[in-house]
């Protein structure tokens, strides 16, 4: 069977708009990680400069609580910097030019509920008039989606979710 030219065209087009839409999502996504990196960074330089001087200032019991609260601080930032790279990589996986009739890492996903692009956790993401939610393969949504195909019906924290469209 051939496509008539009018058909080609559309469908073209078509694919021209979900690539387009597609990119818009991943790069609100690279500016997310943007900064939450940026947000971390300075949240480990202000208490690393706290420590420093904290450790010039004072003696005994208050001195090492602070110190120790500091380096909790500072490890806290760290694992939230080790997510961060995680988000990273997890973004550098994703083709923006591929299509798949399954559910994958880099899915858009059109259901009853609402939109999902199958990313990283950046939450809501708003692009033209169109609202899609950035959700990790790894969260539970995430998890449920994975691998379904168009037209599947799911439940979750009791509500039916309609998998209409899937590009």
């Amino acid at each position: 069977m051939s496509l008539s030219p009018q058909t080609h065209v559309s469908c073209k087009n078509d694919r021209n708009q979900f690539i387009m839409l597609k990119t818009q999502l991943y790069e609100l996504c690279v500016e997310f990680v943007k900064t939450r990196l940026q947000t971390v960074t300075q949240t480990i330089k202000s208490n690393q400069q706290a420590l420093t001087s904290e450790t010039k200032s004072s003696v005994g019991d208050k001195h090492e609580t602070a110190r120790a609260m500091f380096q909790l601080e500072i490890e806290k930032a760290g694992q939230q910097l080790n997510s961060v790279q995680q988000m990273k990589k997890t973004l550098t996986k994703i083709d923006l030019t591929s299509s798949s009739e399954i559910i994958s890492l880099g899915s858009l996903v059109e259901t009853n509920l609402g939109n999902f692009f199958l990313s990283i956790s950046a939450g809501q993401l708003t692009t033209g008039n169109r609202i899609f939610y950035a959700i990790s393969t790894s969260s539970p949504i995430g998890q449920l989606l994975l691998g379904q195909t168009q037209g599947s019906k799911l439940v979750w924290n009791g509500r039916k979710i309609n998998i209409n469209r899937i590009s």
